[in-house]
């Protein structure tokens, strides 16, 4: 009797953990959903709502390493200047592994089609769980492929 009490109580919280990175899962899914809808709108500053809004965050591409809030908005201004620019973003996710109770890493692959060309490349971000819910803390995009 006592074994099985162990392994119902065994069992009871694996399926509440599996539950609460399942909710994470569908939250961190969620958080990038909005950042691709809002990219496809032409709107950045929403995009940017999915990153933290802190000085310490970190964007890593192929232009190198920059931090901040404000200075990552600045660089995608800059990088994509008008709509026609920003072309179309697709995500697709290949992982989400969550590190703990607050933070989560999630890789996976973009695509950016514009009228002249296709970018695409892979992705990994650091997110950390918020009062405000899920945010990026540390993006690093690497482009795979650009066809003019």
């Amino acid at each position: 009797m006592i074994m099985f009490r162990h392994t119902v109580g065994v069992l009871l919280i694996a399926s509440i953990l599996a539950g609460c990175s399942n909710g994470q899962e569908g939250d961190i899914r969620a958080l990038l959903l909005m950042q691709q809808n809002a990219w496809n709108a032409g709107d950045l500053e929403t995009f940017m709502q999915g990153y933290m809004n802190s000085d310490s965050i970190r964007f890593v591409g192929s232009h190198g390493e920059i931090r901040g809030w404000q200075t990552t908005l600045e660089r995608y201004q800059r990088g994509y200047p008008t709509r026609d620019e920003m072309g179309t973003l697709s995500f697709d996710l290949h992982e989400i592994r969550i590190l703990g109770r607050e933070h989560a890493m999630i890789f996976g692959s973009y695509t950016v089609q514009r009228r002249a060309d296709r970018l695409s490349g892979l992705f990994t971000l650091i997110a950390q769980d918020t009062s405000n819910g899920w945010r990026i803390i540390h993006d690093h995009t690497s482009a795979t492929d650009q066809n003019p």
